[in-house]
């Protein structure tokens, strides 16, 4: 258990995804502050809204496939955000697409891919890895 928060940011366009997301971060007994956004765009808007402050993200989990803005996009996007903070992001998909997976590769800023569903044990290691 930690006694830091650790904040937490979901961009997912799927309640359920969204849901049991939030009943892992429960059970894996670290103090978790999770925002989720449905898209990049929103987002973006939270990362701009949080620049500087305490409860700026440590972790990001990112969809592929969502309106607005999709994962590869929020990347791009995040890039000329010009964020000097260390933050470890995963590219979070039900995606089985070979190309999915390496184009994950291709951004410097993304740790890894994760296929969907996210296991307790996956996100713990993820905790444990921003300490």
């Amino acid at each position: 258990m930690m006694d830091n928060k650790i904040n937490l940011l979901v961009i997912d366009d799927d309640d359920i995804n969204i849901f049991i997301i939030k009943k892992i971060v429960e059970k894996t007994g670290y103090n978790v502050n999770m925002v989720a956004k449905a898209n990049g765009l929103l987002a973006i808007e939270h990362l701009k809204a949080t620049f500087g402050h305490t409860d700026f993200p440590q972790l990001i989990l990112i969809d592929i496939n969502m309106p607005v803005l999709n994962g590869w996009e929020f990347l791009d996007a995040y890039e000329a955000l010009n964020v000097t903070k260390k933050v470890d992001m995963y590219m979070l998909s039900s995606s089985v697409y070979e190309n999915d997976i390496e184009k994950a590769k291709t951004y410097a800023k993304v740790k890894g891919f994760i296929s969907k569903p996210l296991s307790i044990e996956r996100l713990i290691e993820l905790f444990k890895l921003l300490a």
